[in-house]
């Protein structure tokens, strides 16, 4: 069986990578951790649902080509499984009127050693984001006998979680 995942330091010749995919991806209804995100002079401010086509197209066609140089230069390149993104979601905690994307894997999984963590967001839009890199870890877990695959503890993301108007109050520095 081949390692699959082995990541030890900086400076080695990258041999694998996951490079996430834009399709389906949505502009997330406002919740309190997305609430300050957005610039007051963009023109996102206040919008939510399907990102506009030409958006993830746009998108997905840099990332198509950060994959051709990648694999050009002999990198194997893995790529999650995009949701439907545009659907309710909800825990015993929350209700969210959608997902986000699966664009940056980088935001919830760290690869130290021979080990990838998912991480816990605290976006209950990217709450289930996960999921999309599922198969991918079930592969390497399959396929790779020292790959360990653990999970963060997932955070309850109720209303208390967050600190409301955190950009009302003066920064002092």
């Amino acid at each position: 069986m081949a390692k699959i995942v082995s990541s030890w330091n900086d400076w080695d010749p990258l041999k694998r990578v996951i490079v996430g995919r834009c399709d389906n991806s949505v502009i997330p209804p406002e919740e309190p951790a997305t609430s300050d995100k957005v610039p007051l002079d963009s023109t996102m401010r206040d919008m939510w649902g399907p990102r506009p086509s030409d958006t993830f197209a746009r998108g997905n066609e840099c990332l198509e080509n950060l994959v051709k140089i990648l694999e050009d230069r002999g990198v194997v390149v893995d790529r999650p499984t995009p949701l439907q993104w545009n659907q309710a979601i909800g825990t015993p905690d929350f209700r969210n009127d959608s997902m986000m994307t699966c664009m940056p894997p980088r935001d919830i999984l760290l690869t130290i050693g021979n080990e990838i963590m998912a991480a816990a967001n605290s976006f209950r839009c990217r709450y289930y984001e996960y999921l999309a890199y599922w198969d991918l870890m079930e592969m390497y877990f399959e396929q790779d006998p020292d790959f360990k695959w653990t999970q963060a503890p997932r955070p309850r993301l109720t209303d208390k979680s967050y600190k409301h108007n955190y950009y009302d109050e003066k920064i002092t520095l």
